[in-house]
């Protein structure tokens, strides 16, 4: 069996729609508070929703074994990622839910980041929006993982880092 077959790779999978490239993309920064972190977040619309395709280094580390950092991970509503001495990201404003759900069934509510030697990377498919309805829009990595129950934004703490999603070229 040609092994690329088998993991998706045909020529109508994955990695012929990762080669084609992204229909939207936001470069990760971190806050003033984490300027080492830093990444991409990669948008690809397919007939069945949108491939969101993450990667980031610079995240901050536990010193504990068995304690690796995870975090939160979202699209926000506003579409700066400025704001003020409380909250440098404040721009980014809520998690986007433009369906008004509870918590975690916001549009912009996502997998969490899982660190790896500050380093994380995710690939997954979701159907909760389209591209052309999150460009603009910011995406937020939060220094705690979402708990998918607290209300309204999952008890993941401070925004880390940001990014806004443009349309690529």
């Amino acid at each position: 069996m040609n092994r690329s077959s088998s993991c998706g790779c045909s020529k109508a999978g994955l990695c012929s729609i990762l080669r084609a490239g992204p229909q939207a993309a936001a470069s990760i920064s971190g806050s003033r508070n984490y300027p080492g972190v830093s990444g991409m977040v990669r948008l690809y619309q397919t007939d069945e929703g949108v491939i969101v395709f993450v990667q980031v280094s610079g995240l901050p580390q536990s010193d504990r074994p068995c304690r690796e950092r995870i975090f939160g991970f979202h699209i926000h509503e506003g579409a700066d990622c400025g704001g003020n001495m409380e909250d440098p990201l404040a721009d980014a404003m809520a998690h986007y839910n433009p369906g008004k759900c509870e918590h975690p069934h916001h549009a912009g509510d996502l997998l969490p980041l899982f660190g790896n030697n500050g380093r994380a990377l995710c690939l997954f498919l979701t159907n909760r929006f389209s591209v052309d309805e999150v460009m603009g829009k910011t995406v937020i990595i939060h220094d705690h993982p979402d708990d998918f129950t607290t209300q309204p934004s999952g008890n993941s703490g401070t925004k880390i880092a940001c990014g806004v999603i443009r349309q690529t070229v």
